[in-house]
């Protein structure tokens, strides 16, 4: 017997995955309680983590893209109601 229901994404859950370990990285430096080789330690591990779940975010972007993308008008008919919009990064810094 299959199921309908859909499969976790294994990507998801990495993402997933280095965010959680990357939220508990930012907080035992906010703490201040390591060593500055700890420290320092900790702060490059979480520039590769952020840099995974940018990469992660992107795909993930694309792949919407992807399925709304449409080559011309959009026809209702044919189920082609959806287009993407522009992609605009926030600029104040904040992600």
């Amino acid at each position: 017997m299959t199921s309908n229901k859909p499969q976790p994404d294994p990507a998801s859950a990495d993402f997933d995955r280095s965010l959680a370990e990357l939220e508990a990285i930012v907080e035992k430096l906010e703490q201040g309680d390591l060593s500055l080789d700890e420290s320092l330690q900790q702060f490059e591990r979480g520039v590769q983590l952020t840099r995974a779940c940018q990469t992660a975010l992107k795909k993930a972007e694309q792949k919407v893209e992807i399925l709304l993308r449409r080559t011309g008008p959009a026809d209702p008919e044919a189920g082609d109601e959806f287009a993407p919009a522009p992609f605009e990064p926030d600029t104040d810094g904040t992600t």
